[in-house]
């Protein structure tokens, strides 16, 4: 038992002692920002600073198209891989309370009832009642333990920015989905044209071939191109199906549960302001969550050079004991004990020192990680403004075929009915409508999935300031 006039000045001075810190200092590691992005932007973009344009969260909203703007609104709410972000991200929490509360002392009590018989001459049974409170603590000397908060409140944090990136993950691949299903209703609409214009020219054959100007080889040929664009058309209802049902899944709900009506394509991708390059890693929720690993890992080197250094655990116990209940708590039934004790590994054939190494390893491939998410960015929004930029050079060169094409049409047409040109001229012509015009849905396809895809590379309005702060990530709200 240790004498309250030297345990205290002891607990002192060990109090003095547990602002001591190993272990490396936390600094976010460089990672490449060129000044520019390579490729130019289409014309209309613009570059633009966090504050403006669409950066304040429903970036959809570009689109001006309220459907679009209801079904994005579900997602947040009602997706079940964000909930599965954001449960997560209150598990995160929670552990950085549990980390926090190896700060404080451990207070405990045990209170007992015991009888005892002895079998000597004056034998009775006696009582004996103990109402003690134990009371531990480990000084945080090297601060093992506050490396432990901040790493867990790190961690907390990239969950946080998990939590973003779910939101934009899954709200951009709603996006993508609803153009790509209007797509497919652009492209039945342009097959249903189509089909009813190669019925009229089937039948203008058929009548030819009666009065005996046209062979049935133009018959049979007007037929298979004809059949052709109808086995087309109902083998687009499989990919609208599919994507009204992924649709349907991404709002949260069962496939049955929603229809969406057949819509043209007409939406040309919007102005989106780009911004430079280094503001990717303000923007970004995947380089913010990579960054924030870093910084865990970081932690986790201190910890484990904190091992080479003694513990020690500070014990203190009060409380009474007496024979009778209302003796128990009364000036003579109090006892107490203090203590103190150092614990310190003197061999351990290298152990502590292979864990630093394994951490300091564990800290460079986070370190590793963050950067090669940053240069993943970049290339998706340099891939994503090349492919605007073509694209929209190569949709003015396919309307001008479809402008030809209609003109080689009608000219064929003309000569077929005048009995100057064989079918096959005119089954040229068609064909090479048909193609150039399902080639110009698809532009506008692909152009907006580029457009939807640029958003999501630069962020889709998410910022770093919108990471709670360490007090925020060890409160219980």
């Amino acid at each position: 038992m240790m004498r309250p006039s030297i345990a205290l000045p002891l607990a002192l001075a060990l109090l003095l002692l547990t602002g001591c810190t190993v272990g490396p200092n936390y600094k976010r590691p460089t990672a490449p920002a060129p000044p520019a992005f390579k490729e130019q932007p289409p014309s209309g973009f613009k570059e633009a600073r966090p504050s403006d344009g669409y950066l304040k969260g429903k970036w959809w909203e570009l689109y001006n198209d309220p459907a679009l703007n209801a079904l994005e609104e579900q997602v947040p709410v009602n997706n079940q891989n964000v909930a599965l972000a954001e449960a997560q991200y209150r598990q995160a929490k929670s552990l950085v309370r549990v980390s926090r509360a190896a700060l404080f002392p451990t207070i405990g009590a045990s209170p007992s009832i015991s009888e005892s018989r002895s079998t000597s001459i004056n034998s009775g049974t006696r009582s004996s009642f103990s109402l003690p409170f134990d009371v531990s603590w480990e000084p945080d000397l090297w601060g093992s333990i506050r490396r432990g908060v901040t790493a867990a409140a790190a961690n907390a944090q990239s969950f946080a920015a998990q939590v973003g990136n779910a939101r934009l993950l899954f709200e951009s691949e709603l996006a993508l989905d609803y153009f790509l299903m209007h797509s497919a209703d652009t492209d039945i609409d342009l097959l249903n044209r189509t089909v009813a214009s190669y019925q009229e020219f089937l039948t203008l054959t058929q009548n030819r071939y009666a009065g005996g100007v046209a062979s049935d080889l133009d018959v049979a040929q007007a037929e298979s191109q004809l059949y052709g664009a109808q086995s087309a058309l109902i083998d687009l209802g499989v990919q609208r199906a599919q994507f009204e049902h992924a649709i349907a899944v991404l709002t949260g709900k069962a496939p049955s549960e929603v229809t969406i009506p057949p819509l043209l394509l007409a939406t040309l991708p919007p102005p989106v302001p780009i911004g430079v390059p280094s503001e990717l890693l303000e923007r970004r929720p995947d380089i913010a969550a990579q960054e924030r690993r870093v910084a865990a890992a970081n932690e986790q080197i201190g910890i484990a050079m904190a091992a080479f250094y003694p513990n020690v655990t500070l014990s203190a116990s009060a409380g009474f004991q007496a024979s009778a209940v209302q003796q128990l708590i009364s000036a003579p039934s109090r006892v107490w004990s203090v203590g103190a004790g150092l614990a310190q590994t003197l061999f351990d054939a290298g152990r502590r020192g292979a864990i630093v190494e394994s951490e300091r390893a564990a800290y460079d491939a986070t370190v590793a990680a963050y950067r090669q998410t940053v240069l993943d960015a970049l290339q998706q929004v340099e891939d994503n403004l090349a492919a605007l930029r073509i694209l929209e050079t190569e949709a003015a060169k396919v309307q001008e075929t479809i402008s030809s094409s209609n003109r080689a049409l009608t000219i064929s047409t003309a000569q077929y009915r005048a009995g100057t040109t064989s079918y096959l001229t005119v089954l040229t012509a068609q064909a090479t409508l048909l193609n150039a015009q399902r080639t110009a849905v698809t532009l506008q396809s692909r152009r907006l999935t580029a457009s939807v895809q640029l958003i999501e590379a630069l962020g889709g309005g998410w910022n770093v300031s919108q990471l709670p702060s360490r007090q925020a990530v060890s409160s219980t709200k």
